[in-house]
């Protein structure tokens, strides 16, 4: 029996769908690990099918072609290492989310997931199975246990293999980012190999999907915790490792060690990841967006350079007569600072043309928020034009603290395919632009240097509507509104907490009010990046009427 056990794990983007294609990326990946001498090429969770698939998964048809790719997939990878993929596996009435192993020409094992998950943005419980506690799986002569990610969250089923005498683990992963999200993992790991005296290898996916963002990250531990690898976030690697037989058992030889960045930098890195997965994947390949020289479009137009160039990326600037010079020349400097096209598209016209147009149905009211919103849903329609005519996606702009209360306008500033900065609030915003001004890696498309002007940065916002218009003319101030929307939407925490953290009880109801009456727009809004455990859409899922509220 050997004393050595080598493993290419595969640290790729699978495309939710896009079956023949990530059978391909997988055969790939076997074709290095073969040249490599590995004894198992290993890919995360559901990576035949992309992950989440959500409701694709219970289509009878998708399960069945996914099954023969993986059988396919199995006789191209016949003559060399055993392949490791997850996938569907339907069972009679049953469908399992589960990790095969193909060796020799055919399908060697499955592991059946035993924990489903069903909170934040899982339902797994309502599309797949649970099966009995199951044990390892012989892969030349060696017992590996492979608990598929949530699997190892709990002891159980890691103290079942170890029990039926497995050696090591293998944990696929399909586990989306939030904000320091890895060091969650890493206890949960630890804690198992604590438990159970045995090296685990985590392997997760990386790419964007939808809201959602796999960050990678995958890591070897050896017994007691300690780290011999770590690979990087938020990139595709296939790395391969040695585990060693001891006296003492196996071991992971050390290898490969990343330090992972700020968590500044990982949210970025997820909204330019994201975005441009999202547009590669939906099959755009420009994309334009309104830019009004205030900060949450400069940073949305400094994501999508680094995304996709800003050969791809059209900028517009639609100014009415409540445009200031100071945002005229901020506008057009992000835009030539960046290098992305730049139009100008004055609204007046278009807009007396409306105002005349309602003038006779309007008579005999005084002008309001109406006629704000005119400007706003005319921009809309202008961007949307040009998105139809041109190909490119419009991205929106709003950031979660103006998505949370609704200061934004349906069918107008709201338009758009995809929103970057949706999970991350303004004050944040903000210091992410700073962040960006003074950092640049090789995976940034964009130029280096002070791209959003310091301008940009220190003015009051305003979305320009009105003379003299200030967004505090209609919301506390960001730091307030934000802390206290931390409370209410990121803990769940009531009117009590609020004041107990020193608002306001007339600001938080206020801000409470604004974000329960505002939920039939975020239904209606478009997808964005999720940075948080609480990022609307799949992680908070609340009813568009509603009269209930806390009042302390």
């Amino acid at each position: 029996m050997s004393d050595r056990f080598r493993l290419t794990l595969a640290q790729l983007n699978p495309t939710v769908g896009d079956l023949a294609g990530n059978a391909d990326r997988a055969h790939q990946a076997w074709l290095e690990g073969k040249e490599a001498g590995a004894d198992l090429v290993a890919l995360p969770e559901m990576f035949i099918t992309g992950y989440q698939c959500q409701d694709l998964i219970v289509k009878p048809a998708f399960v069945a072609a996914a099954v023969e790719a993986i059988n396919d997939l199995a006789t191209r990878c016949a003559d060399g290492p055993a392949l490791a993929i997850g996938g569907p596996c339907p069972e009679g009435t049953k469908l399992h989310n589960s990790y095969y192993v193909l060796q020799g020409g055919k399908i060697s094992a499955v592991t059946h997931k035993y924990y489903l998950p069903n909170y934040n943005v899982f339902d797994e419980v309502r599309v797949f199975s649970r099966d009995a506690l199951q044990g390892p799986v012989s892969v030349n002569g060696v017992r590996i246990g492979m608990p598929i990610c949530e699997d190892a969250w709990y002891p159980d089923v890691v103290e079942a293999m170890e029990e039926s005498g497995a050696e090591f683990f293998l944990v696929p992963n399909g586990s989306p980012y939030y904000r320091d999200k890895f060091e969650t993992r890493l206890n949960k790991m630890v804690a198992r190999v604590v438990e159970s005296g045995l090296p685990l290898i985590y392997l997760n996916m990386v790419g964007g999907q939808d809201d959602q963002v796999f960050d990678g990250g995958s890591f070897v531990l050896n017994p007691h915790g300690a780290p011999a690898v770590q690979l990087p976030v938020f990139e595709e690697v296939i790395s391969t490792i040695d585990m060693l037989r001891t006296d003492d058992g196996w071991r992971a030889q050390d290898g490969a060690f990343t330090q992972h960045p700020t968590s500044m930098e990982q949210d970025y890195h997820a909204m330019v990841l994201s975005l441009r997965d999202y547009l590669r994947k939906t099959g755009f390949k420009k994309v334009l967006l309104g830019l009004s020289g205030g900060i949450d479009s400069a940073i949305v137009a400094t994501i999508a350079t680094d995304a996709i160039g800003a050969d791809n990326v059209r900028c517009v600037m639609l100014p009415s007569e409540y445009t200031s010079q100071g945002s005229l020349d901020d506008a057009k400097a992000v835009a030539e600072n960046l290098g992305c096209r730049y139009d100008f598209v004055p609204i007046a016209e278009g807009r007396g043309a409306i105002t005349n147009t309602l003038a006779p149905l309007f008579e005999g009211t005084s002008p309001d928020l109406t006629e704000e919103n005119i400007q706003s849903r005319l921009r809309g329609l202008l961007l949307m034009a040009l998105s139809n005519k041109f190909g490119e996606m419009l991205l929106t702009t709003g950031n979660k603290s103006e998505v949370a209360v609704g200061y934004a306008t349906i069918y107008g500033d709201m338009n758009g395919g995809y929103n970057p900065i949706k999970d991350m609030y303004k004050t944040r915003v903000f210091d992410c632009c700073r962040w960006r001004n003074n950092t640049h890696r090789d995976w940034m498309l964009g130029p280096k240097g002070e791209v959003i002007p310091v301008s940009v940065i220190d003015k009051p916002p305003s979305a320009e509507l009105r003379e003299d218009q200030k967004d505090s003319d209609s919301l506390p101030d960001y730091p307030v509104l934000d802390g206290i929307l931390e409370i209410l939407v990121d803990l769940d925490g009531s009117i009590a907490d609020c004041v107990a953290a020193g608002f306001p009880e007339a600001d938080a109801k206020r801000v409470q009010h604004l974000l329960y009456i505002s939920e039939y727009k975020r239904f209606q809004s478009a997808p964005g990046t999720r940075l948080s455990k609480k990022a609307f859409w799949l992680d908070r899922r609340y009813p568009i009427a509603n009269r209930w509220r806390d009042n302390g």
